[in-house]
């Protein structure tokens, strides 16, 4: 995986089971629109499957109260370790930002699952602001599904 000069790291404790999170956020990532409605609009497939390296897709989601959009190729999906990242093709970040990867994996550590996003990325200007707001919004996120499946 290529090296880039910022990283934003966050964790959060996910009761409703790493598992059930993994798949989700994996293979099922168009359920995040009923999930988080008012986080993630529209999850579409542009090439390849749910779940699969090399599987393009584009989501449409708010953050800040701002709509945004963004294509991304999957990689780096590993069942076992309940990991998966993105890399951005093109969207509104990509106008901040040369050059990011969201990962996401769930670790258990003395019987609570963690879900721990990290954003890897490279910033085309000094003065664009790092993406902590996207950071929030993940931590929403995952806090969101778990409300959801618990509902």
């Amino acid at each position: 995986m290529a090296s880039y000069p910022n990283k934003l790291i966050a964790q959060v404790a996910f009761k409703a089971g790493g598992n059930v999170f993994h798949q989700l956020v994996c293979v099922n990532p168009r359920h995040l629109v009923t999930a988080t409605p008012g986080k993630i609009q529209e999850c579409k497939l542009h090439q390849g499957d749910y779940g699969v390296n090399g599987s393009v897709i584009e989501w449409s989601y708010t953050v800040d109260e701002k709509p945004q959009t963004a294509k991304q190729v999957l990689q780096g999906i590993d069942k076992e370790k309940k990991q998966i990242s993105w890399k951005m093709l093109e969207g509104d970040l990509c106008v901040l930002y040369k050059d990011m990867v969201i990962t996401v994996h769930v670790e258990t550590k003395n019987g609570v699952d963690f879900v721990t996003w990290t954003i890897d990325y490279e910033l085309i200007a000094p003065e664009n602001p790092h993406p902590v707001s996207l950071l929030n919004f993940f931590i929403c996120l995952t806090k969101d599904m778990e409300s959801h499946i618990f509902g």
